[in-house]
């Protein structure tokens, strides 16, 4: 039958869970998204999978495709792409693009990243696919074959048009994969300015507020049109934790700047990262039915690494679970049980157990001893009946 070892866990074993809830955090954003890449736990969703206007957000779909051209091999950072009168004519931020100019693929990373440029996105657009238009059919498949599948482009920069929609879920999805994926490009999100050629020398700073603060803010992109508001997927790192965030529907940029550094604040501040347990550490032991030994010790298989919620330790459960007795032979490392870890207001994580060390079957003796105990357990409930 299932054995149930109920007990409140220490404070050391309060993250296992995968998904925490937001508590007392009201995000001004219309939608929102937040997660901690190191523990792999999603912090806060309101109106996560919502399909909204990107607006230049969508950019980082673009650098995506890019990016998968430099590591295929297909570009390289110093190769040229020419400037057609459709990337020219493109308005709002830009790089001034002309057609007299052969920007390289890194100028245009750049471009698109700190500058924000539709030019720079459609130069990449025809660079890669042709047109436009084939490019944004590309971006639409490769995003569902990624599992962003709220998402749907019909533009390379963003541009406003009813068929262009992203969810924030997307968008963190993208972010999260640009930073593991591309180490290697992943920096030029945190370039404050780049003054391409001395043109415009007014609009050669990065729009993310972010990335002056001091707050560990390294990425990614701003986003604004009249449809869509204000919005930023960012991230930061402090003390080896990276979060990853996305806001949208802010009404000014002043209050993106304030919202994004209260999501960073609120983050870091109101959960904690703490290893809790090695590879191999024993949390409890479990009987063994007909063992040369009466007990096996239960140890996890990983480093355990908890996000600890600072407001809700003492209500953390936990319980070990598994049909016990177990019946011998046990071999080390044999998965036997498990442990349930339960926060009021979510679904409980599972953490898998094993025996941490080979039970070989009882001797003549342990048989004798064993059938003899049963028989009188037997025996004495029958009195009692």
């Amino acid at each position: 039958m299932a054995i149930r070892l109920t007990r409140l866990l220490a404070a050391a074993f309060l993250a296992l869970v995968a998904a925490l809830p937001a508590r007392a955090f009201e995000t001004r954003a219309k939608a929102a998204w937040v997660y901690d890449m190191t523990t792999d736990t999603v912090l806060l969703e309101k109106n996560a999978h919502d399909k909204l206007p990107p607006a230049s957000m969508s950019k980082l779909m673009t650098v995506n495709m890019l990016f998968e051209a430099l590591k295929d091999g297909r570009v390289t950072l110093d190769e040229q792409f020419s400037v057609s009168t459709h990337a020219k004519s493109m308005e709002g931020s830009t790089m001034f693009l002309n057609e007299t100019d052969r920007p390289t693929v890194e100028e245009l990373i750049k471009g698109i990243v700190v500058l924000s440029g539709n030019d720079a996105s459609v130069v990449v657009a025809e660079g890669l696919a042709g047109t436009e238009a084939d490019f944004a059919r590309k971006m639409t498949e490769r995003a569902h074959a990624l599992g962003m599948t709220d998402s749907n482009f019909t533009n390379s920069n963003g541009w406003p048009d009813p068929g262009q929609v992203m969810s924030m879920h997307d968008l963190g999805i993208l972010a999260v994969r640009l930073i593991r994926d591309f180490p290697e490009y992943y920096g030029y999100f945190a370039l404050t300015e780049f003054p391409y050629d001395g043109r415009s020398p007014d609009n050669r700073f990065n729009r993310n507020p972010l990335l002056k603060l001091g707050i560990g803010a390294d990425g990614l992109k701003t986003g604004h049109t009249s449809e869509a508001g204000y919005g930023l997927v960012g991230s930061a790192v402090q003390n080896g934790r990276r979060i990853v965030f996305v806001i949208s529907g802010l009404e000014s940029d002043k209050v993106r700047a304030e919202e994004a550094e209260r999501v960073v604040n609120w983050a870091f501040r109101e959960f904690s990262q703490k290893t809790v347990a090695t590879k191999g550490s024993k949390l409890a032991e479990a009987p063994v039915f007909m063992g040369a030994s009466p007990t096996v010790g239960l140890v996890v298989d990983h480093d355990v690494t908890l996000l600890l919620p600072s407001l809700a330790r003492e209500n953390i459960k936990g319980e070990i679970v598994y049909t016990g007795p177990i019946t011998a032979p046990i071999k080390a490392g044999q998965k036997i049980a498990e442990l349930h870890i339960e926060i009021p207001g979510t679904k409980p994580a599972t953490v898998p157990l094993l025996a941490e060390q080979d039970v070989a079957k009882g001797g003549f003796r342990t048989r004798i001893t064993t059938t003899a105990r049963i028989l009188f357990t037997r025996a004495l409930a029958e009195l009692q009946s």
